[in-house]
């Protein structure tokens, strides 16, 4: 409550009071003849409450030292470098001296690859419908393999002895973009399986067919509306998988990007030399097959040199980080 001084007439207590309710925006006792002047003192001292919290603010904000200004992230765009025809063979050269200089860590890696092989051609023999599948996850295994190899690569390029244990454990100082890498090529290998079931399911309508079975319908002419398909729809998929991973993986090895740029990047190195990546495809493709003839034991060496051409694949294509 506002107390006026001793002494005051009434006039000066009730312009004491309007004042003080003013200025301080309380609420004084009242005299019941002078409502409606100490009503407009209540709200006028509100108001300058207000008044004063207003500026008080204003002050304290003047006076605050001014927040750090963080720049915006500016995306700088990864520069690529025009590929030639004659570069996958390079690549491949290039590859091979890897294993040459390493033949105990290809030996490893490439045994690796041939157990995969193996697991693949038992599953053809026994459950064909899931041959696709399986060999879409092995698409999806290998790169991930292979990166002990791109980090043998790196290490020679570096001048740095290769090391086995070093070259397995690579991956796990990148486990973030990694892991959102693998989910995405999860995704598309499960979609990959689940088309590659459809196929069989809409042309072979009275069960799934036996080993001997799916290779007389390749090659019965009767049967080229589902092979046609039947590889459209693995090629399309294979397609995606590879510009998704044909250099995101050695990417995230040599800068630690995240999966999201790698990705982009691989794509764009695929659109820019369309021509170069999809020979680049092709012999990839063409060596493993050759490399599946007697029980896949060919992988031992493929396996191997194919990881390291990619890892040089991968440097002709980015340009080296400013």
């Amino acid at each position: 409550h506002i107390r006026p001084p001793p002494g005051l007439s009434i006039d000066s207590v009730l312009r004491w009071r309007t004042a003080g309710l003013t200025a301080a925006g309380g609420v004084a006792d009242c005299p019941t003849d002078r409502v409606t002047d100490c009503s407009l003192g209540t709200v006028a001292g509100f108001a300058g409450g207000a008044a004063a919290l207003l500026a008080i603010t204003s002050i304290t904000a003047m006076s605050a030292p001014p927040a750090a200004q963080v720049p915006p992230a500016t995306a700088v765009a990864i520069a690529l470098n025009p590929l030639r025809l004659a570069d996958p063979f390079r690549w491949l050269r290039k590859g091979l001296q890897d294993v040459v200089a390493a033949p105990g860590i290809a030996l490893f890696y490439g045994a690796c690859f041939w157990c995969m092989a193996l697991v693949l051609g038992w599953v053809f023999r026994t459950r064909p419908e899931y041959t696709m599948s399986l060999a879409s996850g092995c698409l999806l295994v290998g790169p991930f393999l292979a990166m002990g190899l791109y980090d043998t690569s790196r290490r020679r390029e570096a001048g740095q002895a290769p090391d086995l244990g070093q070259s397995i454990t690579c991956w796990d100082k990148h486990m973030g973009s990694m892991g959102m890498l693998v989910l995405v090529l999860v995704v598309l290998e499960l979609l990959w399986g689940r088309a590659s079931l459809v196929v069989f399911a809409v042309f072979f309508n009275t069960g799934m067919p036996s080993t001997t079975g799916v290779m007389a319908a390749i090659f019965n002419p009767q049967n080229w509306g589902f092979v046609g398909v039947y590889m459209a729809v693995g090629g399309a998929f294979a397609a995606l998988v590879f510009s998704t991973s044909v250099v995101s993986i050695p990417m995230i090895l040599d800068r630690d990007t995240d999966a999201l740029t790698a990705g982009i990047t691989s794509m764009r190195v695929v659109l820019e030399n369309p021509a170069v990546m999809l020979l680049w495809g092709l012999l990839i493709t063409l060596i493993v097959v050759v490399s599946l003839w007697f029980w896949g034991a060919g992988l031992l060496l493929a396996g191997p040199v194919l990881g390291h051409a990619s890892w040089h694949a991968y440097r002709a294509a980015v340009s080296p980080k400013q």
